[in-house]
């Protein structure tokens, strides 16, 4: 399946961006990856992060297929399409920015953006082997995004290298300027649990860039999970909660719209408890290091057959909706994977802000 469900031909010598399709390009309908929004009128004005990219000469070559309504991390869509993940074709690709990924991850655009409510941009990098790009909350413009409010959601791009990445986020933000990496980077490594080839992954990246390391506890990184999901179901019922029951989703997404549905005012209440706490906690150890480093994913991404039966998924993204709460800058870097032909994925936090850094970091 092409990643792709809109095309037009690149036109200039600027440099090529595939959009999401939860973001709104002119002459284009934006549907989410549903059926519900199979009859949406073509939007009128392009989204402020796309209207910046054509503004700086980049190429707007297409729209990418999701999960639909951006709402889980397999990337399977069988409405708008499952696009294949080009490292490793029996596996997700990830999602909810599947397309975007895979697209990037083919050589097929130079960059491709996505949006990030839990970790939809990190993920679908990390299965399909490239660098993706969670900025701080609130950095990018959401205007022209679907849907219109998320207290966790950011835009973000992907790329296969840094330097893309990074012209990216300058054509998005011109107030993103690299800044010099410091001289010797010093690193919290938060200790967590993964499996065995990723924990080596990790290791030997830190130790090949020379970085000065220590390990770290996040206690509250457990609890933030929680409470990360408890905020996205509630605000993803309040968008889109009304398409329920009317033959319009695929069962998975109508599946999980209604169990969203029964989360009440107290739960929410304790989780923004728990994102404050969270936050406060990250700043904390931010204080002391320059980044913080753990997996982007606990395992190697799980074989497409085995999710289509019912394999669990939810556990994929411990690492990444954490900081869709807290709303900590996040990068996922490709990083070898020992005993595989496939990439993994470090993850990097930064403080608030700091976007710039965490790529000079990951640049150094």
């Amino acid at each position: 399946m092409s990643p792709l469900v809109v095309e037009t031909h690149k036109r200039g010598p600027g440099p090529t961006v595939a959009i999401k399709d939860s973001l709104d390009v002119a002459g284009w309908p934006t549907r989410c990856g549903s059926r519900a929004f199979e009859a949406a009128p073509p939007a009128q004005r392009n989204a402020t992060v796309v209207q910046s990219l054509l503004d700086a000469g980049w190429q707007v070559v297409g729209k990418t297929v999701l999960h639909e309504l951006a709402f889980g991390v397999t990337g399977i869509n069988d409405w708008a399409g499952t696009p294949i993940n080009p490292q490793a074709p029996e596996r997700i690709a990830g999602g909810s920015s599947s397309g975007s990924a895979v697209i990037v991850a083919q050589g097929a655009v130079d960059a491709a953006l996505g949006t990030d409510t839990g970790g939809s941009v990190r993920m679908p990098a990390a299965c399909c082997g490239v660098y993706g790009l969670k900025p701080t909350f609130g950095r990018l413009s959401r205007e022209g995004v679907s849907p219109p409010f998320s207290s966790l959601d950011c835009v973000g791009p992907m790329a296969r290298d840094l330097d893309t990445l990074v012209a990216a986020m300058r054509a998005m933000d011109t107030t993103f300027v690299m800044p010099r990496a410091p001289e010797r980077v010093r690193i919290g490594l938060v200790d967590v649990a993964c499996d065995s080839n990723i924990r080596a992954a990790i290791d030997e990246e830190i130790s090949r860039r020379g970085w000065g390391c220590e390990v770290v506890s996040l206690t509250l990184l457990d609890s933030a999970f929680d409470a990360a999901l408890t905020v996205i179901n509630a605000e993803t019922w309040a968008a889109f909660g009304q398409y329920t029951g009317r033959g319009l989703l695929g069962a998975d997404i109508e599946a999980r719209l209604l169990r969203a549905a029964a989360t009440d005012d107290d739960e929410l209440r304790a989780a923004e408890a728990v994102r404050a706490a969270f936050s406060e906690q990250v700043d904390g150890l931010l204080a002391q290091f320059d980044a913080l480093v753990l997996p982007s994913l606990p395992r190697l991404p799980p074989l497409l057959a085995d999710v289509r039966a019912g394999a669990p998924v939810i556990d994929m993204t411990r690492f990444l909706r954490p900081f869709n709460l807290s709303g900590h800058p996040a990068l996922s870097v490709p990083i070898p994977c020992p005993q595989t032909c496939l990439k993994t994925s470090l993850q990097l936090i930064g403080r608030k802000g700091g976007d710039a850094q965490l790529c000079a970091i990951a640049n150094a």
